[in-house]
């Protein structure tokens, strides 16, 4: 019996314009009904996805529970307190962001635990985030020190091509020990660094030891680079119809639908109710 279920968000549970749709919504409350876990893990801020949560019925709820930023900070739905925060070495997060500064064609994204930092916004990059609910302050002049007493979750640059992620990753890792860092690639735009060790599928067993629930109990469904890690840790791995090749080679189940279809109520349906 699967005891919880962890979801990434963007083109995964949600549609592609941002929203929820009125049945994996459904499908999530008859879930947590029946006494399982329905866990948003996203590389977002949990900030962004307060309102998708009222539609699940798992706003500010006691008992539920979110992953945010690819596993930096788990926390209970109730007062969105946190339970496991996990970030990066301040040295660390200032040589990515230096990295990502070097790039003109970056945006280069600061997550602290609570705000959201963009150096050198790029107007695609800008109106993907608002869609989806997410709001952020721009840094004008790259002076990282600012972050010197704020726990740095991840950080990330926006690139329009994989060639120049792929570049970006080299050049961060020139400066920083590959073994040091946990690299991963998502939503076909962004480059994303946390410390090693930390990624969804740390933050899901992690999760699910305090909760008493062990690996091969949870269900775990994606769609991109940065889910790969998730559903690699999990008993029941699930991609939806459109995830990329490498995550439907680890999947033990490909929903028929697609993230605009409802997978997640495929999902559920199939496995839970």
């Amino acid at each position: 019996m699967y005891k919880m279920i962890v979801c990434d968000l963007d083109e995964t549970l949600m549609n592609d314009d941002g929203s929820l749709s009125a049945k994996n919504a459904a499908a999530i409350q008859a879930a947590t009904a029946k006494g399982v876990y329905f866990v948003p893990n996203s590389g977002r801020s949990y900030t962004s996805f307060q309102n998708d949560l009222e539609k699940m019925q798992l706003r500010n709820q006691p008992g539920q529970y979110s992953i945010s930023y690819n596993g930096g900070l788990v926390l209970e739905n109730a007062g969105n307190r946190p339970i496991a925060v996990n970030a990066m070495p301040y040295d660390m997060a200032k040589a990515v962001f230096a990295a990502g500064v070097a790039e003109p064609q970056a945006a280069t994204h600061v997550y602290t635990q609570d705000v959201l930092y963009i150096y050198n916004p790029q107007p695609d990059d800008s109106a993907y985030l608002t869609n989806r609910g997410v709001s952020f302050e721009i840094m004008t002049e790259p002076d990282f020190e600012r972050f010197k007493d704020m726990a740095v979750m991840k950080v990330i640059m926006a690139l329009p091509t994989m060639p120049a992620r792929k570049q970006m990753q080299r050049a961060v890792e020139a400066q920083v020990d590959p073994t040091e860092l946990a690299v991963t690639y998502s939503s076909d735009r962004y480059v994303e660094f946390n410390r090693a060790g930390v990624n969804k599928g740390s933050a899901s067993v992690q999760l699910g030891k305090l909760l008493g629930i062990k690996a091969d109990e949870i269900i775990a469904a994606g769609d991109n680079g940065n889910d790969l890690p998730m559903l690699a840790a999990v008993g029941l791995p699930v991609s939806v119809a459109n995830g990329i090749d490498s995550v439907k080679a680890v999947a033990k189940y490909v929903t028929t639908a697609d993230n605009n279809h409802d997978a997640i109520a495929e999902i559920i349906n199939k496995f839970i109710l």
